[in-house]
């Protein structure tokens, strides 16, 4: 049975009450690791040893950081197929999905790989005269990831490359229910060569997540997961007197309008809504089909409904796999339930599809017309459930997204440059996609979405990514000439 531990000072470490949890196979419902479930003493050792190395990482030089950065890129992807195995073995999702999470990690490995560039700051000199004001930007101190299930490598990867290439101390909380990507991706970071302390990771649950918000000598926490637990996460850490960024939820909305190319729009569908089992918070999970395209698209995504695979993630054939346990599979199947008893028309019935052996499989599920006031539209499902909301019009199909609680991503399906700018513009969500239905910023641009997807002011990973792990000092400097006998400050005598 694989143990996975704790790394604290880039020592792996038990817990020292000795609590540990089961980590399944949700392929096959089996146990396949055992995980070292963090309390209070670890909590501390790893704060403490990443605030002692923060007094020595702070200071080393942007040379050897962007060195070390890169022999940790260069790991990943040595070690890419290793990653996306694990991840496939403890999430489910398919193992070309997990590759591809793999390689968009990568691609934020490598933007804070040229970090320099982007903390450089500003200068100005001869503000007033004899006097520079210049700009600084510095590390915020010990900063605390606490990362979701779905994205077990990505996720971290959007985090921690910005924040110890700032010349902050980091540490990984990731989900107790697949731990072993990140618990690589640490080894990685020892194998760089990064000294001891400046990466730390604890595993743990909802006590070791709020003992991290409350201690006092960890200065920002940066969390992706659910609504409900953004929103505590935002609240009590900045109540602590933390920097958080915490994104939530989402109920990402795909309009097709008439013009639209059917085929692109039903395959977009279709792989954006039950790619990974529908668990991404990218996921399409609304169609909102104006005017006369519905039926026609809704005839186009059943039949490709049809012919989708879905079966354990390592095998080649299959195109989707399961969900991360049988509890949540059991909450999926609810919101079917709940959606029939609401009137929705049931097009395809996941539920039909369960397979004969232990793990925790669900099909995929269609639904038409779905309306606004339906739990199945109101709430995040987060699974293989696609709602066909028809809408009469493009300006109806707007006062939807804007009236929906999130405003994560939305996407819009048409051969009209006009409409897609107006869409571009006027649209409530903070990524937009134009005939691509899950946009997911390139790791040069910044991750985040509006209203309650995202708690907090500052996107993730990318230029805002490097805002949130760094502090502005503004400094202005005055050096007396001997040969002036008065500077000019360019203020009032009396001040």
């Amino acid at each position: 049975m694989r143990q996975i531990q704790h790394t604290i000072n880039n020592q792996r470490l038990d817990s020292s009450e000795n609590e540990k949890s089961e980590v399944l196979n949700p392929a096959t419902g089996e146990q396949v690791a055992e995980i070292a479930i963090a309390r209070n003493k670890e909590v501390e050792l790893a704060v403490s040893t990443s605030k002692t190395a923060f007094k020595e990482w702070k200071n080393t030089s942007i040379a050897q950081r962007t060195k070390l950065l890169y022999k940790f890129r260069n790991l990943v992807v040595q070690n890419e197929q290793q990653i996306a195995e694990l991840i496939t073995q403890e999430h489910g999702k398919v193992i070309e999905d997990a590759r591809g999470e793999v390689a968009r990690g990568i691609e934020n490995i490598e933007y804070a790989c040229g970090f320099a560039e982007t903390l450089k700051g500003s200068y100005s000199e001869q503000a007033s005269t004899g006097v520079d004001v210049y700009t600084l930007r510095q590390p915020v101190g010990v900063c605390a990831g606490i990362t979701p299930f779905n994205f077990p490598a990505m996720v971290p990867l959007w985090m921690l490359p910005n924040a110890i290439a700032s010349g902050n101390t980091f540490i990984l909380k990731p989900s107790d229910r697949n731990p072993s990507a990140p618990a690589l991706l640490v080894e990685l970071i020892q194998e760089a060569g990064f000294p001891s302390g400046v990466v730390n990771l604890i595993n743990g649950d909802k006590e070791s997540v709020n003992l991290l918000l409350a201690h006092a000598d960890v200065d920002a926490i940066s969390f992706v997961g659910s609504t409900p637990v953004a929103k505590h996460v935002y609240e009590t850490g900045t109540s602590n007197g933390k920097r958080v960024q915490a994104l939530g939820g989402a109920k990402n909305h795909m309009v097709v309008l008439p013009d639209a190319d059917i085929d692109l729009a039903a395959d977009a569908a279709v792989s954006a809504a039950y790619g990974s089992a529908g668990e991404r918070c990218m996921a399409i999970s609304v169609v909102v089909a104006v005017g006369e395209v519905a039926d026609p698209l809704v005839d186009a995504i059943t039949e490709r409904i049809d012919e989708l695979t879905i079966g354990p993630g390592t095998q080649p054939e299959s195109e989707m796999g399961p969900l991360i346990s049988k509890d949540h599979r059991d909450r999926v199947i609810s919101y079917i339930e709940s959606g029939e008893k609401e009137g929705a028309s049931i097009i395809a019935d996941g539920r039909n599809d369960l397979l004969d052996n232990a793990g925790f499989f669900l099909g995929v599920t269609l639904l038409d017309n779905v309306t606004t006031k339906m739990d199945v539209y109101k709430d995040e499902i987060f699974g293989p459930v696609l709602c066909i909301v028809r809408a009469d019009t493009f300006d109806e199909a707007m006062t939807i997204i804007e009236q929906n609680r999130y405003g994560n991503g939305v996407a819009l399906f048409t051969r009209d440059g006009g409409t897609a700018r107006r869409f571009q513009k006027d649209v409530q969500a903070g990524m937009v996609g134009i005939n691509v239905p899950i946009p997911v910023p390139v790791g040069y641009h910044s991750f985040g979405g509006w209203n309650d997807s995202l708690f907090g002011d500052t996107a993730m990973y990318g230029p805002e990514g490097m805002h949130f792990f760094t502090k502005q000092k503004v400094v202005t400097s005055r050096w007396p000439d001997p040969t002036t006998s008065q500077v000019d400050l360019g203020f009032p005598r009396n001040n």
